[in-house]
């Protein structure tokens, strides 16, 4: 078996496409493969690139930033871009290729193009306009090109095949996973990491994702500011997530919770850190509109946390009823949920012993299996 993983989404911040990017390129490197390349950029490589918890784009000079907000400017980056890969994959037809992150270069062997959610077709007010267009024309292209689509759900196998007219025979569903830092922790082990932010073990609320639209903090906002005051103060809600597009009316509530004493925002916090953040919140909240997975509700159950998350989209079939769900508009139904989910002790024990049963029916290494298993069915087609 040979391979070719394209490596791309690990770059900063590391998002939940680059964080299944990295895992799986550590399973598959587990594995016994005939060849195992990464393609980095426009160069093939056999070294997996290490997350980056800085931002390259920081101090970037204006024009590079409004390069990226140019129509023709995208247009060119798009066909050189797509010429420049192709390029570094010619010679080697023999592997399967693998695209994680809805993008397939030309390429004249099988490919495999891994599809998250179509968020930028059927819930576009989540994305700025140019990116909406950016990742349509790529997708329409990376169908025409893939032999058989990965999505990391059952329900977003059973979307794009209705949405594309796709045979459900070509396309697998292989889900994600919780690494092994995102586990229960000791108070002792949380300590440190806690106080440098702050906060103490138990004593917080926690919603980790980029600060967009799509993520509903809005109405986790008005829902956590109608809870009694004495609760509140208790247990602050702590925001955790790189700012994300049309976040600006957001951050304002932000600021004026954290001014009121009830909510403390980190921005976007390391990766050792995330773990250990994790494991000692007391809750976790997570209203999403629309996820591909939801990652962040698999890693908050391994950690021993209790989880309150929408019932919208995929999160039913990664929660598996560990979870207390609520419509994602439903301000109130969160707001209930909330407060028994800060204060009813037989509820919690409950909700974290079901979290801790169902994470351990997802790993990398399932992950990397099953992925492989989807190359192996590709080049003997």
């Amino acid at each position: 078996m040979r391979v070719i993983l394209s490596v791309d989404p690990i770059k900063f911040p590391l998002t939940g496409i680059g964080r299944y990017t990295y895992e799986l390129g550590k399973g598959l490197q587990r594995e016994a493969l005939d060849s195992l390349k990464f393609l980095h950029g426009y160069r093939l490589t056999s070294e997996l690139p290490q997350p980056r918890d800085e931002n390259p784009m920081a101090g970037a000079p204006a024009w590079k930033r409004f390069a990226q907000r140019n129509r023709l400017a995208v247009a060119v980056f798009r066909q050189a871009n797509s010429w420049l890969k192709a390029r570094a994959l010619k010679g080697s037809e023999d592997h399967v290729f693998h695209g994680p992150n809805y993008y397939l270069p030309p390429f004249g062997g099988r490919s495999v193009v891994t599809v998250h959610d179509l968020s930028h077709y059927v819930w576009t007010q989540g994305h700025p306009p140019e990116r909406v267009r950016y990742m349509q024309a790529e997708m329409e292209l990376s169908l025409k090109r893939a032999t058989a689509i990965i999505t990391v759900t059952e329900y977003m196998r059973q979307e794009v095949a209705k949405y594309f007219g796709w045979p459900l025979s070509r396309i697998f569903a292989v889900h994600l996973a919780s690494g092994p830092e995102f586990a229960p922790r000791s108070q002792g082990e949380l300590a440190a990491a806690l106080r440098a932010l702050d906060l103490e073990p138990g004593g917080y609320c926690l919603f980790t994702g980029t600060v967009e639209p799509r993520k509903n903090l809005s109405t986790l906002l008005s829902a956590y500011g109608r809870l009694p005051a004495a609760t509140r103060l208790r247990w602050p809600l702590v925001v955790a997530g790189y700012r994300g597009w049309k976040s600006e009316a957001l951050h304002k509530s932000l600021q004026a919770a954290q001014s009121q004493g009830w909510l403390k925002y980190l921005g976007f916090v390391p990766q050792h850190i995330l773990p250990l953040l994790m494991a000692g919140a007391r809750l976790f909240a997570y209203p999403s509109h629309y996820e591909g997975f939801g990652l962040p509700v698999l890693e908050a159950m391994a950690s021993g946390v209790p989880v309150v998350c929408s019932n919208a989209s995929t999160l039913p079939e990664v929660a598996g009823g560990a979870a207390a769900m609520h419509a994602p508009d439903d301000e109130d139904a969160l707001l209930a949920l909330l407060a028994a989910g800060l204060e009813d002790e037989v509820w919690r024990s409950e909700a974290r012993a079901a979290g801790l049963k169902q994470a351990r029916q997802f790993s990398w290494t399932k992950c990397a299996r099953e992925t492989l298993a989807v190359y192996r069915a590709v080049s003997e087609a």
